[in-house]
């Protein structure tokens, strides 16, 4: 692999944007995805999180446990944010003419889904698991179950929807292949109007083709008399 060609440096700026392509794109459309259970996660904890029963004071539905609570919410918001950020980041991409600077946003990427991944599996083991030791008598008039269990569901999503994006970003790290790396930029069709090549040989055969990657043959010059000079043939036994 040439090192202009590494993680698709060489065609940085080449292809105009289709933004067609980039919004129909998989990956495009799981951060899509995961921007939206974010926003489900924490506007769920924001509006029906939180409940008072005969006092001011504010308790979370998951078994009165703040914590349970300030974690949904912050997870929630901070993959908001980034998954905007990395939209912006897959927009920009194919500008970007830097090597190292591709290796490291594709770096990021991947460190970042994958952390993010993790983060959404600990929140679903632990607000299902306070959720699950939640009482009735803690939920007067069944408040805030519906939320509750939005958040919960919506927490498995997010897991499956960082999950792909882990991997489809260590593909991309592994491979250094423009083609798993841009987001809406793919192979480029073989051209239509390829206009054939000719290759001559020294006793005067041309070998036309229309494949442009195709080595020319072997200039070796060859003599005519070895060409009609039949081959011996074996003993018979």
């Amino acid at each position: 692999m040439e090192a202009a060609g590494v993680y698709g440096a060489r065609k940085a700026g080449s292809v105009s944007f289709d933004p067609v392509a980039f919004f129909t794109h998989p990956r495009t459309i799981f951060r899509l995805l995961s921007w939206v259970f974010s926003i489900v996660v924490f506007s769920c904890i924001v509006n029906e999180g939180y409940i008072n029963i005969g006092s001011e004071r504010l308790l979370c539905v998951f078994n009165n446990n703040a914590d349970a609570c300030n974690y949904g919410l912050t997870l929630g918001v901070g993959c908001f944010l980034g998954s905007l950020c990395f939209l912006v980041l897959d927009f920009y991409f194919p500008s970007m003419s830097n090597i190292k600077d591709r290796k490291r946003a594709v770096l990021l990427d991947l460190i970042f889904s994958g952390l993010a991944s993790f983060l959404w599996f600990v929140g679903f083991c632990f607000l299902a698991n306070q959720w699950q030791a939640t009482s009735p008598d803690q939920l007067p008039l069944d408040q805030g179950s519906d939320a509750a269990r939005a958040t919960i569901a919506f927490c498995f999503f997010s897991i499956l929807t960082w999950a792909v994006l882990t991997l489809s970003a260590l593909r991309r790290y592994l491979t250094g292949s423009n083609t798993n790396l841009f987001t809406w930029q793919h192979l480029e069709p073989y051209p239509r109007n390829v206009r054939a090549t000719p290759y001559p040989i020294p006793n005067g055969t041309t070998i036309v083709t229309t494949n442009p990657y195709q080595a020319p043959p072997f200039t070796e010059t060859l003599d005519p008399q070895k060409l009609t000079q039949q081959r011996p043939m074996a003993p018979a036994f």
